[in-house]
């Protein structure tokens, strides 16, 4: 146990920092601290992945001189998955920021417990 715990820091790290969202988003009414919530879900998804594509000791898949062989080179798939995500991750928060102007907009709060407990008139 705590052989893994000392060699997989970086995963334990990001599992956190997911519970630390998960849980922002949770327990917060406020409609700007789930959106960041939902922000460190994101982004401890993508530490995770960078940090399991790891592969020491092999260079970018970039060829200047002659062919070194499959081994020595990282796969880039991994890194433009995340790349993919970030755009993505953007895009949500964008959208959800509209949304949270517009709620702003017609009930004069961002908090999700007034709104309830008005009844949302």
């Amino acid at each position: 146990m705590i052989q893994f715990l000392t060699t997989h820091y970086f995963q334990i790290g990001t599992v956190i920092l997911f519970g630390v969202g998960f849980m922002t988003l949770l327990l917060n009414n406020n409609l700007i601290r789930k959106i960041i919530g939902l922000n460190i879900m994101d982004t401890s998804i993508f530490l995770f992945f960078i940090t399991i594509g790891y592969t020491g000791g092999r260079e970018a898949p970039i060829i200047n001189g002659g062919f070194k062989g499959l081994d020595a080179y990282v796969t880039p798939i991994p890194t433009g998955l995340m790349l993919t995500g970030i755009v993505v991750a953007v895009s949500t928060t964008a959208f959800a920021l509209a949304l949270t102007i517009k709620f702003y907009e017609r009930f004069g709060t961002v908090d999700l417990s007034e709104v309830m407990d008005s009844g949302g008139d």
